[in-house]
């Protein structure tokens, strides 16, 4: 098999932190080599130097044997190096409509003269969309679209490059299972026709579906090679973290008083209307297939949207939030799904970061009390074991996954009656995921925690009690317990519970 890329000896530091130490990696063409590390092994930053985004400080990398040495991403880009990171807006051009992302890398070829093609243009964007079954308005703006739909269009311009080296980071996070089924289809294709690729994910289920090897990354070296044909996951796992993962069994908390309700609550025309009722001290996870309501719910709480129809009570008292910052002065808080757009203040530290909607709960007459945000800040690093230089330190220095920490430490820090978190887990990987879990649990007495999450098996990791939507419309309310997880998959996946015990009524008892 032909040998892509060979990297060898590879160190990068960042001032005092040296984040690669000698890294030795070989890339197979015609294979799919997945990466996992934890937060903060150095992936990234690999990364970021075969993009051309970062430059080694020793060490050198050779693409088809000849020395590869990008001195820019568009440099990479023309030797055949494509990659799509895990911040989607590195990806697109949100002020661009989607045929004009997808084309970017070929305007000139739409063009006559100087003036452009738009037809001719539009009409390439549909034959690229096509190849990924997109299903969109190519004359929409990308900023109007979700989430999926921009990673999607990423995706799909990456694919248009003709890679020989493709490097994706992270790309099913946003994704529905129909969708990510579509990219492993496309990946499968460019497998054959002999493109190396390198996958970074923490996903089991991405990783058990598409990866013909392993590799692992711990403290900035690598820390393990796994590949033959039966890839020792576990192994995997334990040479990424340094030690086996112990599942703990979940002991559900004991709920209080009631403190928020949805009533009659409708999300859409056609959905039916649903009760519920949260507690103090419960975990909540509302979970269900891409587009099955969450995000209506979540928005609905935190006065981004209002329900379609129906009531919102808070301690009894009828809630209407007009908008966030009027949801969080009654103690509702919300950490966002999508943290590079809606959250991190890549200007700021990360203390400033954290405590950037508080701050009047941290001055006197005006004045910011320095050594308070500091205190707050340094607390939630401990807690949540975000890998820092220390509290000064920018947030664009952190890897995804301490940037998410970050986010959620945010909203752990201050006291709240209601605290929904949307997707906490996106992007992070097994250790952070049990991290990140742990401080919501530990934290949880005196509020009620909403956590909206599409996979079910983070669902079950922290949850006392699952509510399933589907399709815009309230399914069915489990507690989280191992006799109840067949009628949770059936509810999740849409099917009719059949003979399985059938999910009723609201959350009241």
């Amino acid at each position: 098999m032909e040998l892509a890329c060979q990297i060898s000896g590879i160190v990068k530091s960042f001032g005092p932190n040296q984040v690669l130490k000698e890294v030795d990696l070989e890339l197979p063409s015609a294979t799919i080599t997945v990466l996992m590390g934890a937060n903060g092994a150095g992936k990234s930053t690999l990364v970021k130097i075969l993009c051309g985004v970062h430059k080694a400080d020793a060490g050198n990398v050779t693409l088809f044997g000849e020395n590869f040495s990008p001195a820019s991403p568009s440099d990479a880009f023309q030797s055949g190096v494509v990659t799509v990171h895990q911040t989607i807006n590195n990806g697109v051009i949100p002020d661009l409509d989607v045929a004009s992302n997808l084309m970017i890398d070929r305007l000139a070829e739409s063009s006559a003269g100087f003036f452009l093609r738009t037809d001719k243009l539009r009409a390439e964007a549909r034959k690229v969309a096509a190849t990924m079954d997109l299903d969109l308005d190519i004359t929409a703006a990308v900023k109007d679209l979700g989430l999926a739909d921009r990673q999607m269009i990423a995706i799909a311009r990456a694919m248009t490059r003709k890679p020989k080296l493709l490097i994706l980071d992270e790309p099913t996070s946003s994704l529905s299972a129909n969708e990510a089924k579509r990219l492993f289809k496309l990946l499968a294709n460019l497998k054959e026709q002999g493109v190396a690729i390198l996958y970074i994910s923490h996903r089991m289920s991405d990783i058990r579906a598409i990866a013909d090897r392993i590799v692992t990354m711990r403290d900035g070296k690598i820390s393990g090679i796994f590949d033959g044909p039966s890839l020792d996951y576990e192994g995997a796992v334990t040479a990424m973290l340094g030690q086996k993962m112990v599942h703990g069994k979940l002991q559900l908390q004991e709920k209080g008083t009631p403190i928020f309700e949805l009533r009659d609550a409708k999300l859409s025309k056609y959905s039916n209307p649903f009760d519920l009722v949260f507690y103090k001290n419960e975990i909540i996870a509302i979970t269900g297939l891409l587009g099955s309501g969450k995000t209506a719910v979540a928005s609905a709480i935190f006065g981004l949207n209002p329900l379609f129809e129906g009531d919102m009570l808070l301690h009894g008292e009828p809630y209407n939030p007009k908008s966030p910052a009027d949801a969080i002065s009654k103690g509702i808080f919300m950490c966002p799904k999508d943290r590079s757009t809606n959250a991190v203040v890549s200007d700021f530290d990360i203390t400033n970061n954290m405590v950037l909607p508080f701050l009047d709960r941290h001055s006197w007459f005006s004045f910011l009390k320095p050594k308070n945000l500091e205190r707050k800040a340094t607390v939630s690093i401990s807690e949540l074991g975000i890998v820092c230089q220390s509290e000064l330190d920018l947030v664009t220095t952190l890897s995804g996954g301490n940037q998410q920490k970050v986010m959620i430490g945010r909203w752990l820090s201050e006291k709240s009656e209601v605290l929904l978190l949307d997707e906490p887990f996106q992007g992070v990987d097994i250790k952070a995921r049990r991290d990140i879990g742990s401080q919501i649990r530990q934290s949880s007495k005196d509020r009620a925690t909403l956590v909206f999450v599409a996979e079910l098996d983070e669902a079950v990791e922290i949850a006392d009690k699952i509510v399933v939507l589907h399709e815009g419309s309230y399914a069915g309310i489990f507690e989280n317990k191992e006799s109840n997880i067949v009628d949770i998959l059936s509810l999740y996946s849409g099917k009719p519970p059949g003979t399985l015990a059938e999910a009723r009524g609201s959350l009241n008892g």
